[in-house]
């Protein structure tokens, strides 16, 4: 096995990737806790800790955490999804001691000072702010919250200005012993790493971290999804998603769902961007891809036009999604979507960072952790027939459509007529 995985007697499980030939190494503290968690009166309370964890401890201030891993070289970071939140740090190896000190202190000490909160309730709302200015950013989570409109995967990981205006520490604190404990947590690391080390430093730093199981996740039935969602914005383009539910997390289908998508909507070669880019000119950015999660997924097809393009666009994406399910890739559309993939693949792997953000994201989600040839294997065995299979299953689904753009209503209805 290419990784080792241990687990501490409170339930946390560390798990190393040894990488020969580097000095530097990548350790990320994953928590199983995002957006889906959250109530309703809690929308962005995953994401606004991910901002508190910063933010000061005990014995620390947010000045000292910064300054203590600036001295180490190092670079600090974090992010939260819908499903998972992750602290991460990457440095020397010399420095392993102090890194998982001082995380484990701001995961474990954090103090959510009223005046900190108050100051990041507004850094947030600026964030905010920024994001929905950013109609191809924005465009997402209408298309999201149309794609599943009961559920919480639905709903912004950034939480609503109203609602992020009234967090509190109380709130701070409570999500912390909801969510943040040894079971819902997966310690990883790759890089130059001694696995029984890194577990010993865990046991000395962690096993104060209160035992717990993993939040559980259920089915996602979203039979009524919207067929349409839109805001009509003074801009210059039209910003259009175009999709449908996708191959969930960790399924067999995956791998060649992914090959479909590259060959209907990846490189400069796939069919979406030689119809809509270069033999007509109809945009600049025009893709597909998939948001997979746990027994849930969104395909989707984002092109931005000009709004007097839209339909003209929309007609191609039929008429290109039409031939796809009726005919099928070609061989050489399969060979190409596969060298394509393995080689992105392969040079994604070239860095500590991105070995940790594979193993921390695959154990926190309970999915079999790939070899980097493993994982080259599946996609090369996939077949003509398993890519049609997948096409059929989720491009024959009635589609849903999200648009920013200027246009009203009654005009979008008739770009889609």
């Amino acid at each position: 096995m290419f990784y080792q995985q241990s687990t501490l007697p409170n339930g946390l499980d560390v798990i190393t990737e040894k990488i020969s030939g580097v000095r530097s190494l990548t350790l990320g503290l994953w928590f199983r806790v995002g957006s889906r968690d959250e109530t309703a009166d809690q929308l962005g309370i995953s994401h606004f800790m991910e901002h508190m964890m910063f933010k000061g401890t005990h014995t620390r201030s947010a000045l000292d955490i910064s300054m203590a891993f600036d001295s180490m070289g190092a670079e600090l970071n974090a992010f939260t999804s819908k499903e998972y939140t992750c602290y991460y740090a990457r440095f020397l190896d010399e420095h392993i001691e102090d890194a998982v000190e001082i995380l484990a202190d701001m995961l474990l000490n954090s103090v959510f000072a009223p005046e900190a909160i108050a100051t990041e309730r507004e850094v947030v709302i600026e964030e905010i702010a920024r994001y929905e200015d950013e109609p191809y950013d924005h465009v997402g989570d209408i298309f999201t919250e149309a794609l599943f409109p009961t559920h919480q995967l639905g709903r912004p990981i950034i939480g609503t200005r109203d609602i992020v205006a009234s967090f509190s520490q109380a709130n701070c604190s409570g999500h912390l012993a909801q969510h943040y404990h040894a079971g819902n947590a997966v310690l990883a690391a790759s890089g130059n790493i001694d696995h029984e080390h890194l577990v010993a430093l865990a046991k000395t730093f962690l096993s104060k971290m209160p035992s717990g199981s993993a939040n559980e996740r259920g089915e996602v039935n979203e039979a009524n999804r919207e067929l349409l969602t839109f805001e009509q914005k003074d801009t210059e383009q039209a910003h259009l998603l175009y999709g449908m539910p996708g191959i969930p997390l960790g399924s067999d289908d995956r791998f060649a769902c992914r090959l479909m998508e590259t060959a209907l909507g990846g490189p400069m070669s796939s069919r979406l961007f030689q119809e809509v880019r270069e033999k007509r000119g109809l945009a600049y950015a025009v893709y597909a891809a998939t948001h997979p999660y746990m027994n849930a997924s969104q395909f989707f097809i984002y092109v931005g036009t000009r709004p007097s393009n839209l339909a003209e666009v929309i007609q191609l994406l039929r008429a290109e999604i039409s031939l796809l399910i009726e005919k099928g890739l070609s061989e050489d559309e399969l060979r190409r979507a596969q060298e394509y993939t393995v080689g992105h693949l392969v040079l994604s792997e070239e860095s500590t960072r991105s070995h940790m953000l594979r193993l921390g994201s695959h154990a926190v989600q309970d999915l079999e952790i790939l070899s980097l040839d493993e994982g080259i294997e599946r996609y090369r065995a996939v077949t003509l027939e398993d890519t049609m299979r997948v096409t059929e299953q989720v491009l024959a689904a009635p589609p849903t459509v999200a648009v920013i753009s200027p246009l009203s209503e009654t005009e979008l209805q008739l770009a889609l007529a």
